[in-house]
């Protein structure tokens, strides 16, 4: 789905959203924390979240493979940038391509810093000057598939901003100017780059307004984490600083905590003051971190981290070609990641396939491994990899599991019990304390209310078989 559909259904039930920026780790364990993190930050319902192309086209290969990931495994609205940088058209097509092939729908479309090592941008042969021919471009050969958003600069393009740290009049109102070239030429989302005054913020989306640009603009918000690391993104953006903001900070710069915390609620007061102005989006710069952006969140209202709903037992797909998909095998249930790259290959569903799970149609399982990350492998190691004296030390470990105690199974995909577990836990610990090892289990429910909290969303039909309970999940 579009993001900018997206926006305007909230718009017109009078909905906030908010949204999540990552970047492409450098190593390995980077790549799999990102996506712990990610998991754990889509349990709030973002309305989005975008992955960054990479300074000089440095990730490209990555930042497709983790946009593909997270829009098909996370199961997350994902929006992509997509830069100029040494980016001849043949290689822009191929990842336009590869992520429509993906069923993502959503481009930040960006002119690009320059490469490492440069001071200004130089269109490569074959290639775009500015965001403005990269826009005109998706328009011209994609048509309406994808949703297009690009970049707006509140203080101006950190470019035409001078020594004195401010952009002239005529800078600024030419960087406008083209900003509306670029909404004219097929974009229909800007969002901003960091700002720290919110009245510089809410003059440019008026300036905006004046001049024709109609859009949503989203204010985009990064928390202050730590001092050495705000001062040099500072410097990069050639964002001001208020006045008030410098000398709050000054006294604190060498406490990280009191840093943190400072941002956090400096973060809070600069989108209430947003949100008060009648904007309904939010756009939060994470840098791979989620506690600061989650926080500020919780601080609004947005979130609550003690209650985390779920429409379903399992994400519902995001993926264009399978967002209508209600439906799944029970057997699944504690698989749900590999349960979606391994049918990622159906045509149409749900096409009477399930049966065997060993069935070829299922795919390969070696399409699985990318969520088996090295983390999960080592929490697995310290929870189950242990010396065991007797069977009756197993029949323990599965118990210790049921009954929330450990947090991993090598037969599931999940970080504990889902909620509706929790209602028969202690018969659980019961069964497999007595050596019926249970790795699959669900509570028979009868009448309950589908917005019940607990099990709600499992909506099953279940039958009773000598104190076990046997379920088929049905659509919502």
């Amino acid at each position: 789905m579009k993001v900018i559909e997206k926006i305007r259904e909230a718009e017109a039930e009078n909905r906030v959203v908010f949204s999540f920026e990552f970047f492409p780790p450098k190593t390995d364990d980077g790549v799999d924390n990102l996506f712990d993190r990610m998991d754990r930050m889509v349990q709030h319902n973002p309305s989005f979240c975008d992955i960054t192309w990479g300074a000089g086209g440095t990730t490209a290969d990555l930042t497709l493979d983790i946009a593909n990931k997270m829009q098909n495994m996370i199961c997350v609205e994902t929006m992509m940038h997509l830069t100029c940088t040494n980016m001849p058209v043949e290689k822009i097509d191929h990842a336009l391509d590869t992520i429509k092939a993906n069923g993502i729908q959503n481009v930040l479309a960006l002119r690009g810093d320059p490469p490492h090592g440069q001071d200004k941008f130089v269109q490569i042969e074959g290639g775009f000057a500015c965001a403005l021919d990269l826009v005109k471009h998706m328009r011209g050969k994609y048509g309406d598939y994808f949703g297009i958003t690009v970049a707006g600069y509140p203080e101006a393009h950190p470019e035409v901003i001078d020594s004195s740290g401010v952009a002239t009049l005529e800078a600024y109102q030419s960087d406008l100017a083209y900003l509306k070239k670029k909404v004219d030429a097929g974009a229909d989302l800007i969002v901003t780059q960091l700002f720290y005054d919110t009245d510089i913020f809410l003059k440019f989306v008026n300036d905006c307004r004046q001049i024709g640009i109609t859009c949503p603009i989203v204010p985009g918000i990064m928390p202050i984490g730590n001092y050495k690391g705000f001062m040099r993104m500072i410097g990069f953006c050639k964002t001001r600083i208020p006045a008030e903001l410098t000398a709050a900070l000054e006294p604190i710069k060498d406490n990280e905590e009191a840093v943190k915390k400072f941002g956090i609620d400096f973060g809070t007061e600069m989108c209430k003051k947003i949100l008060a102005h009648g904007i309904k989006q939010l756009h939060l710069y994470t840098l791979n971190m989620d506690k600061s952006a989650l926080a500020i969140l919780q601080n609004l209202g947005l979130i609550d981290e003690a209650k985390i709903s779920r429409p379903l037992p399992w994400r519902r797909p995001t993926n264009i070609y399978r967002v209508k998909e209600d439906v799944r095998p029970i057997f699944w249930a504690n698989r749900p990641k590999s349960y979606l790259t391994r049918t990622i290959g159906w045509d149409q569903y749900p096409h009477g396939r399930w049966s065997d799970s060993g069935n070829p149609s299922y795919g390969a399982l070696t399409d699985y491994q990318f969520m088996r990350p090295r983390s999960r492998d080592k929490k697995l190691q310290e929870e189950w990899a242990v010396p065991l004296k007797s069977v009756e030390d197993i029949h323990e470990r599965f118990a210790q599991f049921c009954l929330g105690k450990l947090k991993s199974s090598p037969w599931s995909e999940l970080d504990g019990l889902q909620p509706e577990t929790k209602i028969i836990n202690e018969q659980l610990e019961n069964i497999n304390l007595k050596g019926f090892l249970t790795i699959n289990s669900q509570p028979a429910v009868n009448g309950e209310k589908s917005d019940s909290p607990s099990v709600g969303p499992v909506n099953c039909i279940a039958w009773e078989m000598q104190g076990f309970s046997i379920s088929y999940v049905l659509s919502c």
